[in-house]
Formats: C-alpha cells, sequence, structure tokens
C-alpha cells in the first residue's frame, strides 16, 4: 500500500534531516559529495543547509578533510526529555552501588526505532574491565539489552517493534526470535557472548514499569583469575538492582 503523501511540505527542513539522518547512520564522517548523493541533492542545494547545522551544533566538520559528522546534540536533547531523566536519574545510584558489589561496569540502555543505545554507564571500580561509551548504538535484534526490551512487552508493542526490525534487516527471523524472547523472559534476563569483544558475556536484566521494560541494565561481564565474584552471583546481583530500580520507578 502506497503511503500517502504529506499534505504540507517544509522543503528546507526535509533537506536538513535528511542530511542529519544520513549522518546518524554512517559509520565515519562524510565527504559534500558524500552527503550529496547521499542525500539525492546536489552541493549548492545542502551547502548552506550544511553550514547552518554546523553553527547550530548539530553536525562538525573535520579540520583535516572537511568531512562531517553528526554531533551527540540530538542525544543531549533527547535525554533531557522527563521520562528518559526521570529513569537515569533513579538509576544511577543503584548502578553505582551494583558496580562495586560485582567489581565491573554496568550501562543503562533504552530503545530508540530499531536500535538500542545507552543512556548511562558506571565505570569498574578497579583497573579492569570492559566501558561502553554513553550514545553507543546497536540493532535491537544483534544486543543482549535488545532482546530484553523486546521480551519484557506486550504482544502489540513487540510486534510492531519486530516489523521495525524486519524492516531493517530481513534476515531477522521471527519465529526463532519469539522462542528466544520466550526462554529470556522465563529466566528472568538475558546472557550471551559480546558479538564484539570476546571473552565477554552480556548479561542484562530488565527494568520494569506496569510490567513492560522501559530499559535494561547490562553488565559485559568479564571472569578474572582469583575473583570471588563468579557470573552467577553477577547475575543474582544484577537482577536485584534491576528489580531496586523499577521499585523505585513504580
Amino acid at each position: 500500500m502506497a503511503k500517502e503523501p504529506t499534505k504540507y511540505r517544509a522543503p528546507a527542513l526535509d533537506k536538513g534531516l535528511d542530511i542529519i539522518e544520513l549522518l546518524a547512520a554512517a559509520p565515519a564522517a562524510l565527504s559534500i559529495a558524500e552527503i550529496s548523493e547521499g542525500v539525492g541533492r546536489s552541493r549548492g542545494e545542502i551547502f548552506r543547509m550544511l553550514q547552518v547545522l554546523e553553527e547550530r551544533d548539530y553536525i562538525a566538520r573535520n579540520e583535516g578533510d572537511g568531512s562531517y559528522a553528526i554531533t551527540p546534540r540530538l542525544f543531549r536533547l533527547g535525554m533531557e526529555q522527563p521520562p528518559v531523566k526521570n529513569v537515569v536519574e533513579t538509576a544511577l545510584p543503584v548502578m553505582h552501588r551494583l558496580a562495586g558489589q560485582i567489581e565491573q561496569s554496568c550501562h543503562l540502555v533504552v530503545p530508540s526505532g530499531e536500535q538500542i543505545v545507552v543512556v548511562a554507564r558506571i565505570d569498574p571500580p578497579g583497573d579492569i574491565g570492559l566501558v561502553v561509551r554513553v550514545g553507543h548504538r546497536r540493532p535491537m535484534a544483534q544486543a543482549t539489552s535488545g532482546l530484553v526490551l523486546l521480551a519484557w512487552q506486550g504482544d502489540a508493542v513487540r510486534d510492531h517493534w519486530l516489523d521495525v526490525v524486519q524492516a531493517h534487516d530481513d534476515s531477522v527471523e521471527r519465529k526463532a526470535l519469539l522462542r528466544r524472547l520466550t526462554k529470556i523472559r522465563e529466566k528472568g534476563y538475558a546472557s550471551a557472548p559480546s558479538h564484539v569483544v570476546g571473552g565477554v558475556t552480556d548479561l542484562s536484566a530488565p527494568i520494569l514499569e506496569h510490567g513492560h521494560a522501559v530499559c535494561a541494565l547490562t553488565v559485559p561481564f568479564i571472569a578474572r583469575e582469583g575473583s570471588s565474584i563468579d557470573m552467577a552471583m553477577t547475575v543474582s546481583t544484577l537482577c536485584k538492582a534491576a528489580a531496586d530500580i523499577s521499585a523505585e520507578l513504580g
């Protein structure tokens, strides 16, 4: 079914949003020529828009080659939204306690379209640990925390999210994924080897409001020689921390 055209158009706004969305999805900075090709507009059409976006700090230009990259400005604006700000402020004291108890880092993840995004982190108290930067994104179906977010949703919301996920990645097998989500929900948490760093196991538990996951609390667990804190203890402590945050939000 064809998408109905919008009643009103704002060409300049369309142009700016096209540029921002292109740069947000790009793995590296893009040249003017690459941006022009990516948004399907001439250099003359986008040149003034690039200047305005740079002046407003939505994009930044590399001094070396003049290529453009997106800045964290939109992320910072999103973080000021009351729902996100409330969750982060509520979670941070518990996350500090969790990191001290398990001697590992932890981070907080929320959904963002077909992806997850890290909105807060606590570094490990010791010298060794894996830290995931705030603002990091991954496809929802490829992240342990994303699976947790999917597992603790109502049927209608989960089906909609899966539609969005599959629209961006047609390799996702829906039936297999749903079976995995059922098992995660039965366990109460998700555990899987990291897709990014060898020797790391991602552990993630849901933070719930009214029975639905609003975010996921995640620990990139690293087994250390001589440590009395094993994975089983870490899972138990993580789930307790997630439950404590959920209770605070409730």
